[in-house]
C-alpha cells in the first residue's frame, strides 16, 4: 500500500525544499553580488562607480560566463519586482520640496526644459535611428534624469527586454563617466561660475555619484549646488514615469486588460511629501538612505543575471549611436539655456 504525500498543516513553518523552491536562493545570489559590488568599490580607482552599475556588471558576466542556477530564478524574478519597486518608493525619502526652492525658478525652469527637450528629441532620433522603440525610450529616459534607477523605473511601463534594460544602462553608464571625467576641465573655458557649473552639472549628468564626483572638483560651492540640482531633476521621474505609463497604454488600445500602471510612482511621491514636512526621524533616514541603493543594487544584480549578451550583441551599434547623441545633446541644450537665461 502506498504511502499519500505529505500535506503541511495550515500554519505551519515551510520546509526547507519548499524554501529552496522560492525565493530565497536567488535573494542570497543577488544578495552576494550586491556585497561583491560594494566591496569592489573599496579597491583603487572604483570609488566613483556606482554600486548598482558594478553590480550588474556581475550578474551579466556570471550568467553569460557560468550560467544562471534554475533554483535561483524565483528569487531574481522577486529582486526585479517587489524589491525594485520598494527601492524606488524609497527614493522619495532623499527628496523634499525645499530642493526645488533652492534651486530656483529659472534653475528649475532650466532643468524641466532639458528633461523634456531630451525625452523628446532622443525619441525622435531613435526613430531616424531605427532603434526599436522601448529602447530609444530607456536610452531617453536614463539620459534625461538619473541614469540606471531611471532606467529601470521606466520599464517598469514600457516592458522592454532585460536585454534593452542592460544595453540602456550600459550606454548611460560610459557617456556619464566620460562627463565625470571631461566637465571639471571645463567651467574656466566656458567661463562658467561655480552655481552656473554646478547647475549645468546637476542638470545634465547621468547618475547622483557622478555629478558629486565632478562638481565637487570645481569647488564646495559647485558640488553644494549640483547635488540640489540632481536630485531636483531626479522629483521628475514621478511625472515621467507616469507619462510613459498612460503613452503606453494608449498604445496598447482599450483591448487590453491590464494596461501598466506605475502604482509604486505614486509612493515615490508620497513619500516625497513626508520627507518635505520634516517629520522622519534622522537616525531612519540615516538607515533607510543606504538600504535603498542596496535594494536597486540587489535588483540591478538580477537584471544582469536575466542578461544574454547574444542579445545585446544583436541589438548592433545603432542604440550605443542614440545614447552618443542623447549625451551630446542634453550636455549642450543645457549648457545654452544656463548661458542665455542663468
Amino acid at each position: 500500500m502506498s504511502e499519500s504525500p505529505a500535506v503541511p498543516l495550515p500554519g505551519a513553518a515551510p520546509s526547507s525544499s519548499a524554501l529552496a523552491r522560492g525565493p530565497l536562493p536567488g535573494l542570497v545570489l543577488t544578495g552576494a553580488l550586491a556585497c561583491l559590488a560594494y566591496a569592489i568599490r573599496l579597491l583603487p580607482g572604483m570609488a566613483n562607480f556606482s554600486p548598482m552599475i558594478l553590480a550588474i556588471i556581475l550578474g551579466v558576466a556570471l550568467h553569460n560566463g557560468i550560467g544562471t542556477p534554475a533554483i535561483a530564478k524565483a528569487g531574481i524574478a522577486f529582486s526585479l519586482k517587489r524589491l525594485l519597486r520598494l527601492a524606488i518608493i524609497l527614493l522619495g525619502l532623499q527628496l523634499t520640496a525645499r530642493q526645488v526652492v533652492e534651486v530656483g525658478g529659472t534653475g528649475m525652469a532650466i532643468i524641466a526644459a532639458t528633461l523634456l527637450a531630451t525625452l523628446l528629441v532622443t525619441k525622435a532620433m531613435g526613430r531616424v535611428l531605427g532603434v526599436e522603440r522601448g529602447l530609444a525610450e530607456l536610452i531617453a529616459t536614463g539620459t534625461a534624469i538619473c541614469g540606471a534607477s531611471a532606467v529601470v523605473a521606466a520599464n517598469t511601463v514600457t516592458r522592454a527586454p532585460d536585454e534593452d534594460v542592460a544595453y540602456a544602462i550600459a550606454c548611460v553608464t560610459v557617456f556619464g563617466c566620460l562627463s565625470m571625467f571631461l566637465y571639471p576641465a571645463l567651467p574656466g573655458l566656458l567661463g562658467l561660475d561655480a552655481h552656473a557649473f554646478g547647475l549645468w552639472t546637476g542638470a545634465s549628468l547621468h547618475e547622483i555619484a557622478q555629478v558629486v564626483a565632478a562638481a565637487f572638483q570645481n569647488g564646495r560651492e559647485s558640488g553644494e549646488f549640483a547635488t540640489i540640482a540632481k536630485l531636483s531633476r531626479v522629483m521628475l521621474m514621478a511625472p515621467v514615469v507616469l507619462g510613459l505609463g498612460l503613452v503606453s497604454a494608449r498604445r496598447q488600445g482599450a483591448g487590453q486588460a491590464r494596461p501598466p500602471v506605475p502604482w509604486f510612482v505614486f509612493g515615490f511621491i508620497a513619500l516625497i511629501g513626508i520627507n518635505s514636512l520634516g517629520v522622519v526621524p534622522l537616525p531612519a533616514k540615516q538607515v533607510l538612505v543606504p538600504a535603498t541603493t542596496f535594494l536597486l543594487t540587489v535588483a540591478l544584480a538580477a537584471m544582469g543575471l536575466e542578461t544574454d549578451i547574444r542579445k545585446l550583441h544583436a541589438c548592433g551599434l545603432r542604440p550605443f549611436a542614440l545614447a552618443a547623441f542623447a549625451w551630446l545633446f542634453i550636455s549642450g541644450f543645457s549648457l545654452l539655456l544656463i548661458k542665455t537665461f542663468y
